[in-house]
């Protein structure tokens, strides 16, 4: 059967110039901390399912979470690391949604008051250098993780094994400043180098410690507005996420020349068959319904915590290579 045209149709560099991209990044990256975000219970990967569980992992009715400051101060280095400003007050919301992973019925998130906000990575694509800007950085506890293949009756039935739920997440927003798949992937790389160097995460994206959402879209050379953004979720290779975006800047500009619109979705990568598929419409804010956390306290990071932390923070990537481009080309002397 062929392909519709409106969908997947080869765009002439002549109609791809006629376009700008925006891309932006939502990352989650789970920190390195021996037990979970609010209860005792291990984060070790690879153990029997639901063998690390507890009734407040598990959202068992009576059982109240209790902060890991592990959590928060690992937290506080990412943001540091990544040049944002540490709110001295921030809090925890409930973002309420219906799956099967979620025990609770609700994920325990930040939304209004983000641990920290204001960052940016500098990265080099093709010898020339660019900021990307971060919106924000919150805290978040993982949901469990769904199995829908290896076992007897996977053709009939999805298992769950709650081992993930309670992991504590660290999400990291960017402005949508890149304008190329080969932008974001630069970003991503810039963030695990960072993320890695300053023992704030293993980055592991096999084992699920780094996932990346990415929203796209696209608009005419010149405009100003943005273009209706489709969000390509659970991206969890640097080659896939540079495949995705290649796939669904060519798909927008295809749907959009033949006279279409761009629908706000959700949408995920099938490497099999070199495409994204449609998984549900987008959510927005208001339908998560937030809240704030009634069984836990707000944050507060005080200016001498927040200067603790610092001076833990190794020398980071482009500071080492920053001086060692400095040691090894002095200055020439003047003739």
């Amino acid at each position: 059967m062929s392909k519709p045209i409106s969908e997947e149709s080869a765009i002439s560099p002549e109609t791809a110039a006629k376009y700008e991209t925006v891309i932006g990044l939502e990352v989650h990256t789970q920190l390195l901390t021996k037990t979970k975000i609010f209860c005792g219970c291990s984060t070790r990967f690879g153990d029997a399912p639901n063998s690390n569980v507890c009734p407040v992992c598990l959202g068992l009715p009576g059982a109240l979470p209790v902060l890991n400051k592990k959590v928060v101060e690992l937290a506080i280095r990412a943001s540091l690391a990544l040049n944002c400003t540490v709110s001295e007050r921030s809090r925890f919301a409930r973002k309420n949604y219906f799956y099967p992973d979620l025990p609770k019925g609700y994920q325990i998130s930040q939304f209004e008051l983000p641990l920290a906000t204001g960052g940016h990575i500098d990265i080099e694509v093709a010898g020339t250098k660019k900021r990307i800007g971060i919106t924000r950085l919150h805290l978040e506890d993982d949901a469990a993780k769904n199995l829908h293949e290896g076992f007897s009756q996977s053709a009939t039935k999805s298992y769950i094994d709650y081992n993930r739920g309670g992991t504590p997440l660290s999400e990291i927003v960017s402005e949508p400043d890149m304008r190329a798949p080969e932008e974001a992937y630069a970003y991503l790389t810039a963030l695990r180098q960072i993320l890695l160097y300053a023992k704030i995460s293993d980055c592991n994206m096999e084992e699920g410690s780094l996932r990346c959402d990415a929203n796209v879209s696209v608009r005419l050379r010149g405009a100003s507005e943005f273009g209706t953004k489709v969000e390509v979720k659970n991206l969890n290779s640097f080659r896939y996420l540079q495949k995705a975006l290649e796939y669904e800047v060519e798909r927008h500009i295809g749907v959009l020349e033949s006279g279409g619109r761009i629908i706000q979705e959700t949408r995920l990568w099938n490497q099999a068959e070199g495409r994204t598929i449609s998984m549900r419409s987008k959510e927005k804010a208001h339908d998560y319904r937030y809240f704030p956390e009634p069984d836990l306290l707000p944050i507060h990071v005080s200016a001498e915590w927040r200067e603790e932390v610092r001076k833990t923070l190794p020398e980071l990537p482009e500071a080492k290579r920053n001086r060692f481009v400095a040691t090894s080309h002095p200055t020439m002397p003047k003739s």
